[in-house]
C-alpha cells in the first residue's frame, strides 16, 4: 500500500497567496467603509476635542490642548451667607420669610476677585443652616445629563430584566395562544422609536392624553407628564421599557427552553416548591443570558437619545437631557464641534470603564 505524501511546504504557501488576494477584494469593500465612517471619525474626534473648531467658521481651528475638557469638568463650590441689613444688621428676608442671599452669577463674573469662579455657572444649590452652598459646573448641562443617564439606567435595567423575565415565564406555558402574546409583546420591539415617541406623546398630553383621561377617572388631577422637570424622566423611562421588555423576553424565552426538563422532574421528585426551582434550576440555568442582557440594556440606557428628542428636546430645564442628546445640541446647534468631540470621548471613557466594572462583577467565578 502506497502512503499519500503532503505536499510540498512551497505548494502550500503559494495556494495561501492565490487565496489572499480574493480575500482582500471581498474584504475591501467592508473594510474601507468601516475607516470611513467608524475608525476614522473615531480618531478624528480625539484629534477635534484638543482644537477650538466650530461646524462653520472661517476662522482656522487652533489647538488648544485640554481647554475643552477642563470646561466640561470644571466644578466649584461656593458658600455665601444672608445678605444683611446694614442699617440693623439682620438677615433680609423676603415676601415669604425666606432668607435672601447672594447670586452666584455676582461671583462668577467678577474674574478679578474671584478667578476659582471663572468660566463656571450655577447647577444646583444646597442649603445647610443659614449658609446656602452654590455647586458651580463648567457646563452645566453636561452635568445634569450625567446625572439623567445614571438615574435613567439605574431604574431601567433592573425593571425591564425583571418584567423581561416575568413575561418570559409567562409565554413559556404551555397555553392556547401563547404565539399570540409573544407577537404582541415583541411588536414594540421591530417598531421604530421615532414613530413609537410621537404616539406616547400623544398619550402624556395633558388635555387630551389617554393616561390623563383614565387617571380622571379616578378622580385624580391631569399630570403634565413631559412638562414637569420632576414627571419628564419618569415618562420617558415607562415609554422605553414598554418599548424594549418584549426584547428582553425573547432572549429570556431562549434561555428557558435550553434548561432540560429532567432538572424540574427530579428537583419534582425531590420535593422542591416552585420558588425552590425558579431559584436553583432557573436562574442559575439563565445566568449567560442574564448577562448578555445587563450589558445590552446599559449601552441602550447610556446611549438615550431618540426618545429625548421627540419627546421633550432636552427639557423642561434640562431635566431630561442626556450626554448623546447634549453633544448633538453642542455639535450641530451651536456648532461646537470641539466640545462635542470631547463629550464623545469622556461618554466613551465613561461607557469603557462600567463596562469594565460590569465584566468584573459578572464574571464567572467558578473559571
Amino acid at each position: 500500500m502506497q502512503s499519500v505524501q503532503a505536499p510540498p511546504q512551497t505548494e502550500r504557501k503559494s495556494k495561501k497567496q492565490r487565496d489572499l488576494v480574493p480575500a482582500v477584494l471581498l474584504g475591501a469593500p467592508a473594510i474601507i467603509l468601516l475607516i470611513m465612517f467608524l475608525i476614522g471619525p473615531f480618531f478624528a474626534g480625539i484629534g477635534f476635542s484638543f482644537t477650538n473648531i466650530r461646524l462653520i467658521s472661517a476662522n482656522p481651528a487652533e489647538w488648544v490642548g485640554l481647554r475643552n475638557y477642563q470646561r466640561l469638568t470644571k466644578i466649584a463650590v461656593l458658600s455665601v451667607e444672608p445678605v444683611t441689613d446694614p442699617a440693623t444688621g439682620q438677615p433680609v428676608t423676603d415676601e415669604q420669610g425666606n432668607l435672601v442671599y447672594p447670586r452666584s452669577r455676582d461671583f462668577t463674573r467678577d474674574t478679578e476677585a474671584y478667578p476659582q469662579y471663572a468660566g463656571t455657572r450655577e447647577w444646583f444649590t444646597a442649603d445647610i443652616g443659614d449658609t446656602r452652598y452654590y455647586v458651580l459646573a463648567g457646563d452645566p448641562a453636561f452635568m445634569k445629563s450625567i446625572v439623567n443617564v445614571v438615574f435613567f439606567a439605574l431604574i431601567v435595567i433592573p425593571l425591564q430584566t425583571g418584567l423581561g423575565l416575568l413575561l418570559a415565564l409567562l409565554v413559556n406555558q404551555k397555553l392556547a395562544g401563547r404565539n399570540f402574546f409573544r407577537t404582541i409583546y415583541f411588536s414594540p420591539v421591530v417598531t421604530s422609536m421615532v414613530v413609537i415617541s410621537i404616539v406616547w406623546v400623544f398619550l402624556y398630553d395633558k388635555d387630551n392624553g389617554l393616561i390623563n383621561q383614565f387617571i380622571g377617572l379616578f378622580g385624580l388631577p391631569a399630570v403634565n407628564w413631559l412638562g414637569n422637570p420632576s414627571t419628564a424622566m419618569l415618562a420617558i423611562i415607562i415609554m422605553s421599557v414598554w418599548q424594549g421588555v418584549g426584547f428582553q423576553m425573547v432572549l429570556f424565552l431562549a434561555g428557558l427552553q435550553g434548561i432540560p426538563d429532567f432538572l424540574y422532574e427530579a428537583a419534582s421528585i425531590d420535593g422542591a416548591n416552585t420558588w425552590q426551582k425558579f431559584r436553583y434550576i432557573t436562574v442559575p440555568g439563565l445566568r449567560s443570558v442574564f448577562v448578555f442582557i445587563i450589558i445590552t440594556i446599559t449601552i441602550a440606557a447610556f446611549q438615550l437619545f431618540t426618545q429625548v428628542y421627540v419627546m421633550t428636546n432636552g427639557g423642561p430645564d434640562d431635566a431630561t437631557t442626556t450626554v448623546v442628546f447634549h453633544m448633538v445640541r453642542k455639535g450641530f446647534r451651536e456648532q461646537e464641534i470641539a466640545v462635542a468631540s470631547a463629550i464623545g470621548v469622556l461618554f466613551f471613557l465613561f461607557i469603557l470603564g462600567i463596562s469594565m466594572v460590569q465584566r468584573f462583577v459578572l464574571r464567572d467565578k467558578e473559571a
